[in-house]
């Protein structure tokens, strides 16, 4: 394994930040910036503008918009306490992340879209541009390649609505972080944070004025952390800088802005369970806490991969699924004779490799793994033959590091040590004009490009026996006819091995109208035209006995790329639309109503799993997905209180779904149509006090696959809210604002036949943050402090319902945060 330069994120980040410290000393005659008082921070909610989704680069008012969108706050982003970049979607109603893998990884689904994991139907951009082009690959979604700092302005998030015309055209979620750019007024921040885990960590941002029309924006993190599952070493390390600068020009400005990522992040999958009442009753399994406890170890941490005869490779799970990354991107906006010009572009270069730890199959005794050995290896011919005809009648089971015997009702678990390199490049480009043309109507035509790239080293399989415990123990097996079974914890092979190079391009061109009837009705209508581009090299596999010893079973059918490829392409074009209407009326109140249809295209994963050029021609087979859209909502936001509400309806068809089990990789193509309504409520009763409710019901099911028709969309909850009060008490000089926010989860399924059962949980949440002075904050915040055992996902190694020991994963355990923040 090739391991990519390290970027020395923490002498970065110290040197960055004693910049910003003897900046902010010359800055004498800088501005001192103070809180906001409540009722200003309810105007800037009334008057808040977005950007995300308008026609226009320069944003409409979010209670004049005529689609879902929801915008926080560096604040609110804060009072969220999100774990992960996709737990900030915690605050999205419609939207439901498991963010319970850590910092990457994520699974998140949307409203009525019918997604089995990671995150198809969310596109993560910054500053409007999309991070990486394709939302998800396997072993990559797009939260995963973006780390949330103190250099973030706000974010907001888009759900449907006019996206399916706009950048990637996607028709499900965007999340788009807003950087903080320079003013005429020098600010800066550092922050100081700590926590369960051992966290260690350090933010800081410095902007403000260089010359006269330059502006400029530098920071970044450096944080280390146990973690709340503690295995024995750092679960995340690292750090990012970020920087911009902008020039502003008459009636425009022209931003460049750079990010250098370097994270290792542990990735977290299931832990031992009891399962009882159908699934409906979920308990701690015999000495596990399933809040903080892992399988992971010190013990496995540095393991080796089989890959072929004489070739071992090593692994580090202290890697996880990290993010070695530069981003550069510009942002240019001008007014010119009359049209607005704007241009979003960026290139992105990364890793984002993924060595981790994949449970498969449920706990058992180490008598009933012993005895199951000997039946499976005396049954297999080869292997008898190979131990001179002479069948097993025991075996010995030890500890790899003592060589101790292990008790016959030690309960033990098999676990994937899986290895896969991702190597992603991107350049992404939008422009777009706009202009009024008369009679109120403004007119936007633009265009949007993307290229794209993967190269991909997958180990998959590679099972370890070890057991069923917090930082678990490896365990040998030699039966009593010379067949080894498990060789320092290893018990099965590499059983998926592919090397592919993929390369995709998108070109689309897009028109959209708004006219405004009058003042109080406007209506919008748009459509874009795309074409897609895709071709991959994959090797063709084999298998064979990396050591030329058939009683060494643990790795007889190993994976190997045999020396050829399969070159596989495929082009595609596909129309989007959307319709819009909004009626105003009072000035801060709206109702709203919009029609879309969009698309997703194949992806780099539909080539491999397709395997012949046969097949990823047949349309029927390899489909591109479609969904059609439609929605209805009201808007208002007074001083007294606010409400964003609408109801929802999709269509989906043409969903292709993979699922990697322990031995093999399952497909299925399938639909599904949904409904439901969304809400976001809040009421400010009295100075400094708001009570927040947001959320969202959806009842969505599958069609279009006999075999599931009618059951209810996967890992999502027919019910979900957060109830989020929060209350600002001014002390003289000080301020305390007491926040916190109970959330419940509904039950789901876990598999798309509807047998893994995933009860709902309650979490509560709280939080303080002390105003000591206008430069002086301290902020004490807690999660799920009343230690909820919650479900995330069942076993998706296997197949079916299973009571007893079971493998899954849960929410995290209660977790503490101290910050001290010092402004300049």
């Amino acid at each position: 394994m090739k391991n990519p330069v390290p970027f020395p994120a923490p002498q970065l980040s110290a040197v960055a930040l004693a910049v910003l410290a003897l900046v902010a000393q010359s800055q004498a005659m800088a501005q001192e910036s103070s809180p906001l008082p409540a009722q200003d921070s309810t105007q800037k909610e009334i008057q808040q503008v977005v950007v995300t989704g308008t026609a226009s680069a320069r944003g409409t008012r979010k209670i004049d918009t005529s689609f879902s969108i929801t915008a926080a706050t560096e604040e609110q982003l804060k009072m969220a306490s999100p774990s992960s970049t996709a737990d900030v979607l915690k605050i999205v109603p419609g939207v439901y992340a498991e963010s319970t893998g850590g910092q990457s990884g994520a699974n998140i689904e949307v409203r009525g879209f019918p997604s089995g994991s990671d995150s198809p139907f969310v596109s993560v951009q910054m500053n409007g541009d999309p991070v990486y082009p394709v939302p998800v690959l396997s072993f990559f979604e797009g939260s995963s390649a973006f780390r949330l700092d103190d250099t973030i302005e706000r974010v907001e998030v888009l759900r449907g609505g006019p996206s399916t015309i706009y950048s990637v055209g996607q028709p499900g979620a965007t999340m788009n972080f807003i950087m903080k750019k320079g003013g005429d007024t020098a600010e800066g921040n550092l922050r100081f944070t700590t926590g369960t885990g051992n966290l260690r960590r350090v933010d800081g941002v410095y902007s403000g004025k260089i010359a006269d029309g330059w502006y400029g924006m530098i920071g970044g993190f450096y944080r280390t952390t146990n973690g709340v599952r503690d295995a024995g070493f750092p679960a995340d390390d690292g750090g990012q800088l970020s920087a911009s600068l902008t020039r502003k020009l008459d009636q425009g400005e022209l931003t460049v802005y750079a990010r250098s990522t370097s994270d290792k992040n542990a990735f977290y999958t299931g832990v031992p369970l009891i399962s009882s009442n159908n699934g409906h009753t979920i308990s701690s399994f015999p000495g596990f806490d399933p809040l903080t406890g892992t399988l992971m170890s010190n013990e496995m941490r540095n393991f080796t991969v089989e890959a072929g005869p004489g070739k071992t490779l090593n692994y580090d799970l202290g890697n996880g699924r990290g993010l070695n990354s530069n981003l550069i991107g510009a942002d240019f906006q001008q007014k010119l004779n009359g049209w607005d010009v704007s241009n979003k572009l960026n290139y992105f270069s990364g890793d984002l490799n993924t060595v981790a730890m994949f449970t498969g199959n449920n706990p058992l005794t180490a008598a009933d793994y012993l005895a199951q050995a000997i039946a499976s290896n005396n049954g297999n011919a080869a292997t008898l033959a190979a131990a001179g005809g002479v069948a097993a009648t025991g075996g010995a089971i030890t500890y790899t590091t003592g060589g101790a015997a292990v008790a016959p009702g030690q309960q033990v678990v098999q676990a994937g040590l899986w290895a896969v390199e991702k190597k992603l490049r991107s350049f992404t480009d939008e422009f777009r004009v706009s202009k009024d043309i008369g009679y109120n109507n403004t007119l936007t035509v633009g265009a949007y490009v993307a290229n794209y790239s993967s190269h991909d080293v997958w180990y998959l399989g590679n099972s370890h026996l070890m057991t069923a415990t917090p930082n678990a123990s490896l365990i040998n097996v030699k039966l009593n006819n010379g067949v080894v079974v498990s060789n320092n914890g290893t018990d099965g092979n590499v059983f998926y091995a592919p090397i592919a190079s993929y390369s995709g391009d998108n070109t689309a061109v897009f028109v959209a109208d708004e006219w405004r009837i009058n003042d109080r009705i406007k209506v919008d209508a748009g459509m874009r035209h795309e074409r897609q581009r895709i071709s991959g090299s994959i090797s063709n596999l084999a298998s064979g006995d990396t050591d030329n010893n058939p009683l060494t079973v643990y790795n007889n059918g190993t994976s190997q790329p045999n020396g050829s490829y399969t070159g596989l392409s495929r082009s595609d074009s596909a129309n989007s639309f959307t319709v819009g209407g909004l009626y105003k009326l009072t000035r801060n109140a709206s109702v709203f109503v919009r029609a879309n249809q969009g698309h997703t295209f194949v992806y780099f994963d539909d080539l491999r799993n397709a395997g012949t050029q046969d097949v990823v021609n047949d349309r029927n087979r390899v489909p591109n997905p479609k969904v059609t859209q439609y929605e209805v909502g009201f808007k208002t936001a007074t001083p007294l209180y606010s409400a964003y509400v609408n109801a929802f309806f999709t269509d989906f068809t043409g969903i292709s779904f993979q699922q990697i089990t322990t031995t093999d990789v399952l497909y299925s193509v399938s639909g599904s149509k949904g409904k439901g309504v969304e809400f976001e409520l809040a009421v400010r009763p009295l100075a400094g006090l708001q009570l927040q409710l947001t959320g969202d019901w959806q009842d969505s099911e599958y069609k279009d696959n006999p075999a599931i028709n009618g059951n209810a969309v996967q890992r999502q909850p027919k019910f979900q809210y957060r109830f989020s009060p929060s209350y600002r008490i001014p002390v003289g000089d000080m301020a305390f604002k007491l926040y916190g926010t109970y959330s419940h989860i509904g039950s789901r399924w876990a598999d798309q036949a509807n047998t893994q059962y995933l009860p709902a949980y309650n979490m509560l949440d709280l939080g303080v943050l002390a105003e000591l002075s206008d430069k002086l904050e301290l902020r004490l915040s807690g999660t799920n402090v009343n230690n909820a055992l919650g479900l995330t996902e069942g076993n998706s190694r296997l197949v079916g319902a299973s009571t007893g020991p079971i493998n899954a994963r849960p929410i995290f355990g209660r977790t503490w945060e101290a910050s001290l923040n010092y402004r300049f």
